[in-house]
């Protein structure tokens, strides 16, 4: 079943112009604003960062000028080879916990780390009663895909020999964190291995042909993440790879047999329609989606839940649907 917002019927059925009204209608004055100082804190540490390595280095700035989560534990471990941060709700002792939140962090494939999602993962380690683990996947222009599937694949599996079940392991993903959740779930499902209970993912890129019309529709209302910098990225990612490989874009591959998917992504973003087109598609093929547009909202918003009123209610959302697909639920 396919739940969505009142801005994605109107999204899907292809009155662009009324949602846009609708979104418009729907933000409050005070998210207006926190979104605008956002923007302008986005521009002073991004604004003159122009390579890869030079946008990776001022992003981690800038993540590391952010507050760092509290009441948590972390713990660095090694997921079969692949570095991470194993964080849980701060408590005297950590036996292995009974719930588990894979979580892949975004950045364009070639930035950001377990330090930039700290807060984000923080909040769902503990609105979630859940550990959650951080991965430091590798990362372009150094390595191209499938490595970024590859080590997420491996963390899954590591999960799994740790002792946690299957059926109380959620994976998340954000921005391509959410692409790549989607690809490991898919390559999962091609052995015929355990699957994670749900998969949540938040403004995922899902077609690397770039045919979505938000791309160029919303490129003066995101100013996150435009099609130059989607250009730059998928050139990085993918080589020679094609755009339209089903193991590259989740937008060609088939969803059947999927398990519960939340996806959520902001009217304003330029990835709009990756989310609502694959939302489309999964639901065609019988998969449980829950589809959230938020108004207003632009790229990856939910990483600063210390500044937007809109981030902190996202992430409850995302801990809210993680609770009722996990196979033994928190306390109360």
């Amino acid at each position: 079943m396919l739940r969505v917002s009142a801005v994605a019927v109107f999204l899907a059925t292809g009155l662009i112009s009324s949602a846009l009204a609708l979104d418009e209608a729907a933000q409050t004055p005070a998210s207006q604003e926190q979104v605008k100082k956002l923007v302008a804190l986005w521009h002073q540490h991004m604004d003159g960062a122009h390579t890869l390595i030079e946008q990776r280095s001022a992003f981690e700035k800038f993540m590391d000028s952010t507050p760092q989560p509290t009441r948590v534990q972390i713990k660095r471990v090694d997921a079969d080879g692949v570095e991470g941060d194993l964080m849980w709700p701060a408590r005297l002792h950590h036996a292995i916990g009974t719930r588990a939140i894979l979580y892949i962090h975004g950045g364009g494939f070639f930035s950001g780390s377990p330090r930039s999602d700290r807060a984000l993962a923080g909040t769902l380690a503990k609105a979630a009663s859940a550990d959650v683990l951080l991965i430091d996947y590798r990362r372009t222009p150094e390595y191209q895909f499938p490595a970024q599937i590859d080590d997420a694949l491996n963390a899954y599996r590591w999960l799994l020999e740790s002792g946690y079940r299957n059926d109380n392991i959620v994976i998340v993903g954000v921005q391509v964190g959410g692409t790549i959740a989607i690809g490991t779930t898919l390559r999962q499902m091609q052995v015929n291995g355990p699957l994670p209970a749900a998969v949540i993912v938040m403004s995922p890129i899902t077609d690397f042909a770039a045919t979505g019309a938000s791309l160029d529709g919303n490129a003066d209302s995101d100013p996150l993440f435009g099609k130059s910098e989607f250009d730059a990225l998928r050139k990085a990612y993918l080589e020679k790879h094609s755009p339209t490989d089903p193991a590259v874009s989740p937008l060609y591959a088939d969803l059947s047999g999927f398990p519960p998917l939340l996806m959520q992504v902001g009217s304003h973003e330029t990835l709009r329609d990756d989310t609502l087109r694959l939302a489309s598609k999964a639901q065609t093929a019988g998969v449980d989606v829950t589809t959230e547009v938020w108004a207003g909202m632009v790229h990856q918003w939910q990483l600063f839940p210390f500044w937007l009123d809109d981030a902190r209610r996202a992430n409850q959302k995302v801990a809210e649907f993680a609770i009722a697909h996990f196979a033994d639920k928190p306390q109360e």
